[in-house]
């Protein structure tokens, strides 16, 4: 063998050992840096691509970067916002398990309610939302919220404790449901409270909690449920199973049917309560983004906070689960993993929809400037949007009237 040939061959060694020594370093993932390194039953489903139609339009003027900041710094992770029958608040649930109410500028926040029966000031903190999420299993974790328009009762949907109750006076609140067919619901997310007081909740995962929601939503984890308690008999059942991610959840105007934001397909679905389709779901709307919170203004009509746009990492790996498994092998941080899947860089926005699924508006933040990981869009009387988001230390109000007024 001539010495070119030899040192060609030497190279060519080189390659493949250095090809299978990271082939080697990634199925076996020694120093555990991937982010699914924990999860050794770590599962990639496939998740269904829908057509585009509505999901491409947008909002070029960024309106949503003309909302107010407010309280900035004074909630951490303002998740879910209400206000009860009286006018009062907002109240929300924040990182370290509290639900605070807001009682204007001369009183400022006050403690509200804990869902957590162990929580004490250990809670207490001002660290980010994407650190106190170690504790929350003790402390709560508060996510939706919804007062009773009649009793003045506020529901709360905590992603580890169920779904319990509390006064107008508040203080601890009181469980309702922790357990469905003998099995603890293991992360809670969302509900509304029907005029009969029933509730209707979502149970994001069967087998994640709240904690490990980037490997629920990385894996298409398809054992999310919805689910009914009836204040009654007590008794908590299963409306519809198989769902990939179910976050928020919310009545129609008239309660013939219940809507649901499911998060990893990015769509709303309508679950018929009453009438000849009673019992069956469909698919309400082909969202533009991943959805959080849906709500209903007055009108019947149904806001929804998308935390990001549909982007094409997503969009490739949800139809190709044995490549994102393969992606997910890799040692790539956490936070870079994160930021691939959210689309490149944070961005805010919230659409309308009309009791039949029709696309009526689009507000985005393009940028994120101020609006971006938007959790929850509420429509108040006086035509404010309040949103709240799951990571960020403050609430946004946009100011809808100055935009009819500026048309």
């Amino acid at each position: 063998m001539s010495p070119q040939e030899s040192k060609r061959s030497s190279l060519i060694f080189i390659f493949i050992s250095t090809i299978a020594a990271v082939a080697i370093l990634i199925g076996v993932d020694p120093f555990r840096l991937s982010v699914i390194s924990n999860d050794p039953n770590f599962q990639a489903l496939y998740v269904q691509q829908h057509p585009q139609s509505q999901a491409t339009s947008r909002d070029r003027d960024s309106k949503l970067q003309y909302s107010q900041k407010r309280f900035v710094n004074e909630v951490n992770g303002p998740e879910s916002l209400a206000f009860d029958p009286t006018g009062r608040g907002p109240y929300t649930g924040i990182a370290d398990g509290r639900i605070i109410r807001w009682d204007g500028p001369g009183n400022g926040w006050s403690d509200f309610a804990t869902t957590s029966s162990n929580w004490s000031e250990f809670c207490s903190s001002s660290k980010p939302p994407s650190e106190v999420i170690r504790t929350e299993h003790i402390c709560g974790r508060p996510l939706g919220l919804r007062f009773d328009s009649n009793t003045g009762e506020l529901y709360i949907a905590d992603a580890y404790l169920g779904v319990l109750k509390v006064g107008p006076e508040g203080g601890q609140a009181m469980p309702l449901a922790t357990e469905v067919e003998g099995t603890p619901l293991m992360f809670t997310n969302d509900l509304d409270v029907s005029v009969d007081g029933s509730v209707y909740f979502s149970v994001s995962s069967s087998k994640y909690q709240r904690r490990n929601f980037l490997l629920l939503v990385l894996s298409g984890d398809d054992s999310g449920r919805v689910l009914k308690y009836d204040p009654i008999t007590k008794d908590t059942k299963v409306l519809i199973r198989g769902l990939q991610f179910p976050n928020g959840v919310t009545l129609s105007k008239d309660e013939s049917f219940l809507v649901i934001a499911e998060s990893v397909p990015g769509r709303l679905l309508r679950h018929w309560l009453k009438g000849p389709k009673a019992g069956s779901t469909e698919i309400l709307a082909i969202l533009p983004g991943y959805p959080d919170n849906v709500r209903r203004n007055e009108k019947g009509e149904f806001w929804v906070a998308l935390h990001c746009r549909r982007n094409l990492p997503s969009k490739i790996s949800g139809a190709f689960p044995s490549l994102r498994r393969w992606f997910l092998r890799l040692p790539i941080p956490f936070k870079q993993v994160y930021r691939i899947f959210n689309g490149g860089h944070p961005h805010g926005m919230v659409v309308r929809y009309s009791e039949q699924g029709q696309l009526l508006q689009v507000l985005e933040d393009e940028e994120g400037k101020v609006v971006k990981f938007a959790s929850q869009v509420s429509e108040e009387d006086d035509g404010q949007l309040w949103i709240g988001s799951v990571l960020l230390p403050y609430i946004a109000v946009y100011d809808l009237t100055a935009l009819q007024n500026n048309i």
